[in-house]
């Protein structure tokens, strides 16, 4: 991340932050009853059951995020002339969300 991108923000409905922090909320009690599992000899293929469960979930989140960024920031900078350097940033996301 360079330092122009650390000024970006994006505004978002309150309802729709709340969504994401409450579904990020459960995926962080996700990952500490893995602690948990982990800590009390669950059998593997639970703990690897609910890892897949956890990226599920993030990976839900983060195409959630993305589809919004490339309705409204992507579609905004198109119309304002700026697409180029928007559909660059979106295919960058694209490489490193897919890794």
């Amino acid at each position: 991340m360079n330092n122009s991108d650390e000024n970006k923000v994006s505004h978002r409905p309150s309802r729709e932050k709340e969504l994401l922090i409450n579904r990020l909320k459960r995926i962080e009690g996700q990952v500490r009853g893995i602690q948990g599992m982990i800590a009390s000899d669950r059998y593997c293929v639970d703990i690897l059951t609910q890892i897949s469960a956890i990226n599920a979930a993030i990976n839900k989140v983060g195409l959630q995020l993305l589809e919004k960024h490339t309705q409204h920031c992507v579609s905004n900078a198109i119309k304002e002339g700026n697409g180029e350097e928007m559909i660059q940033e979106l295919m960058d996301v694209f490489k490193r969300f897919s890794k």
